[in-house]
């Protein structure tokens, strides 16, 4: 299948699949013209890449991830699950701080909202 039948199919755009092949993600023949064609198993592929995307990865670590799918193996099983367990890590770290983050600003909103209390209070008229 040409590239826009792949995107259809798997309901991402044409400018996402060779973004993939540009990463390593995905891969593609090219007809006598020079036109990328996919099998029917990219389908598949590009809507796992998009449930990794989803999960908050970067290209570089699906890529670290993708050898458990193309060659399964306890290694790569376990590669894999060694890096899934580091990128939840990296978000929970990024939750708690983010978490700090607003506690700090819920602090400034209300100094702020004292503040502006404080001045239409004193303020004349």
């Amino acid at each position: 299948m040409r590239i826009g039948e792949l995107a259809s199919q798997a309901g991402v755009s044409v400018r996402s699949l060779r973004y993939y092949e540009e990463q390593g993600l995905l891969s593609s023949t090219r007809s006598a013209s020079g036109q990328r064609r996919y099998t029917d198993k990219e389908v598949d592929r590009v809507r796992f890449i998009q449930r990794l995307y989803a999960a908050g990865l970067s290209s570089r670590t699906i890529a670290e991830v993708l050898p458990c799918v193309e060659s399964p193996s306890e290694k790569t099983s376990d590669e894999a699950f060694e890096r899934l367990i580091q990128e939840r890590e990296r978000i929970d770290r990024h939750m708690r701080e983010l978490g700090q983050a607003r506690e700090a600003l819920d602090l400034l909103i209300d100094a702020n909202r004292a503040h502006r209390g404080l001045t239409v209070c004193m303020s004349p008229g």
